[in-house]
């Protein structure tokens, strides 16, 4: 396989991931029965037509039972199929299992990651904390709710009524015995990397909220490119955008002037917690554009007044908003028993991703075959991650090399040690070229690797996506990794594996020039493996006022290498 060989995930002999069916067939759920019973072979035949009715009859029967179960909920929306194919495989390791972030109620067939990831991570040297056993019961809790609340249940069914009557006639009786409240996540367009911190951080604030997580995907992107994470249960929000999920309009034209968005009402004065229950959904606006009032979500005075009732939250945001919940008093509790001491700081996106997300079988059939082929046999292996956001003329990619080269020399990468493999992954594949060109001789002998090299980013590509998934799980591998500074694409990398990043700073796209020499140092290792939190809010709720210097309010919150103005969790050594 050559070095500039494009990932190809639109294939694979692997079974598909399951994810719920666009319809629900009985007799696909009959066939599925029958193909359970192959010990029915070995028995006489003229016992075949017994065990091949027996085995129909049972299906059928169960079939019949879950089909006036969902039809007494009135609803009509997908059930998920892993009602029909999870099978517990046998002898999982604590390895397998990621130290009991995951169940073992899966089929190791229907998602071929969810099992394997740990055995593309065992070289590396952990350098994070197991997950708490606290963290443990609380994702087996939460996958109750889920399977409890989620589509194709008569709980979701009510919340959906009462929604739907809502937007009709614009207000809804308050229900004080409501048995489910939902976060959706609404995806948008931005770059995977950002819909990813998305996903990551509206889950545990459904964890936090005792909430169920439905997420409304962007073009499909979500079941395209993940497994379902909960068993038995979806997390898709079914044709969230074919005007099925009764809002007077799409998720995806929501925007902060939204009349129903919690800036907008906190501006209107309308919140005085005594209409608080008569609300059946609010919609949070936290991305990049959000304002003051925006913002005030991480307040406790809307957390424990005007949002904790409402069944339905709306979230978009592009941001990994995490750091900024630690900063809400009425979580900081939960979230410390959740993530103890310092050490599990550093370690939230590491152990929430991995749980989380999960590729789906044809993209990790081109993240292990990739793999196999080019990486395995390298007895060190070194990722970089290349972003530039200005034109690449000459100039311009010269120095972006020369900062390269010369943060690879800061971090001991080069002169590398014999056997040393490098990933690139960059929309240009004239760095890789470069670097594998070997200079003047000090790193002549290095392999290097480029999966893909797509010239430009295409929001809402499908196809660019699942590379660039694939890109970033194969990233998570390296014993040693070199980050683009501002990168959400780095990020995720570097949060998936666990590792402190080598970030090169970089000028933020929307500077009309970009640097025109190396920057001094031309790069520096990350406080953690955390992502950044571009867009916190600067507001003491308590004070009533700016914190004096929001890097500074807790003792695991600071500010990030490469965005002055962001915060990010630390912990461990980094304290």
């Amino acid at each position: 396989m050559g070095d500039q060989e494009r990932i190809s995930a639109s294939g694979g002999d692997d079974e598909q991931c399951t994810t719920p069916p666009q319809s629900f067939s009985l007799m696909k759920t009959t066939e599925a029965a029958v193909k359970l019973a192959p010990w029915r072979r070995r028995w006489p035949a003229r016992m075949s037509w017994l065990v091949k009715a027996a085995a129909v009859a049972v299906a059928v029967l169960i079939a019949v039972v879950v089909l006036l179960s969902y039809a007494s909920s009135g609803d009509n929306d997908e059930m998920p199929d892993s009602l029909f194919t999870t099978r517990a495989p046998a002898n999982l390791t604590d390895d397998q299992l990621l130290d009991g972030l995951l169940t073992n109620e899966f089929s190791s067939q229907s998602c071929r990651s969810r099992y394997e990831f740990a055995d593309y991570h065992k070289k590396k040297k952990p350098t994070h904390s197991k997950p708490s056993p606290y963290l443990i019961s609380k994702l087996r809790q939460h996958e109750a709710i889920q399977k409890r609340c989620g589509p194709g249940t008569a709980p979701y069914s009510k919340a959906l009524r009462r929604l739907h009557s809502s937007s009709s006639s614009g207000d809804a009786a308050a229900d004080s015995g409501e048995e489910c409240r939902y976060v959706v996540s609404i995806s948008y367009r931005r770059g995977l990397g950002n819909r990813i911190l998305a996903v990551v951080s509206a889950f545990l604030y459904a964890v936090l909220t005792s909430r169920a997580l439905l997420v409304a995907p962007y073009d499909g992107d979500l079941a395209d490119l993940f497994c379902e994470p909960f068993p038995s249960a979806t997390w898709l929000l079914p044709d969230a955008d074919r005007h099925r999920f009764p809002l007077r309009q799409r998720l995806s034209d929501l925007d902060s002037k939204s009349k129903d968005s919690l800036g907008t009402i906190l501006r209107k004065n309308d919140n005085n917690n005594n209409n608080a229950t008569s609300l059946t959904y609010v919609y949070l606006h936290l991305d990049g554009g959000a304002d003051f009032h925006d913002k005030l979500f991480y307040c406790d005075d809307q957390q424990l007044g005007l949002l904790r009732h409402v069944p339905w939250l709306l979230m978009k945001t592009d941001s990994y908003i995490i750091p900024g919940l630690f900063l809400v008093p009425s979580f900081q509790h939960e979230l410390d028993r959740l993530f103890p001491g310092d050490v599990d700081k550093d370690a939230v996106f590491h152990h929430l991703s991995r749980y989380l997300l999960h590729p789906t079988n044809p993209i990790w059939h081109a993240i292990t075959t990739y793999h196999r082929a080019n990486l395995a046999a390298a007895a060190r292996l070194v990722g970089m991650q290349i972003r530039v956001y200005h034109k690449e003329t000459p100039p311009v990619s010269r120095v972006v090399l020369d900062q390269i080269l010369a943060c690879a020399r800061l971090a001991h990468i080069f002169p590398p040690p014999p056997n040393t493999s490098v990933l690139v992954t960059s929309l240009n594949p004239w760095y890789a070229e470069r670097i594998s060109a070997g200079g003047e001789g000090e790193y002549s002998s290095l392999a290097v690797h480029q999966p893909s090299h797509e010239g430009e980013q295409r929001m809402g590509d499908a196809e660019q996506d699942r590379r660039a998934l694939a890109e970033m799980h194969l990233l998570s591998t390296c014993d040693a990794l070199m980050d683009t500074g501002f990168s959400t694409f780095g990020y995720v990398a570097a949060g998936m594996a666990g590792a402190r990043a080598w970030v090169m700073p970089r000028r933020p796209w929307w500077e009309k020039e970009a640097a025109a020499e190396v920057p001094d140092p031309p790069c520096a290792v990350a406080a953690s493996p955390e992502p950044c939190f571009h867009s916190p809010s600067y507001y003491d709720c308590a004070a009533r006022r700016d914190y004096g210097d929001i890097g500074k309010v807790l003792p695991y919150v600071r500010r990030c290498e490469d965005v002055s103005w962001g915060i990010k969790l630390v912990g461990g050594s980094s304290l």
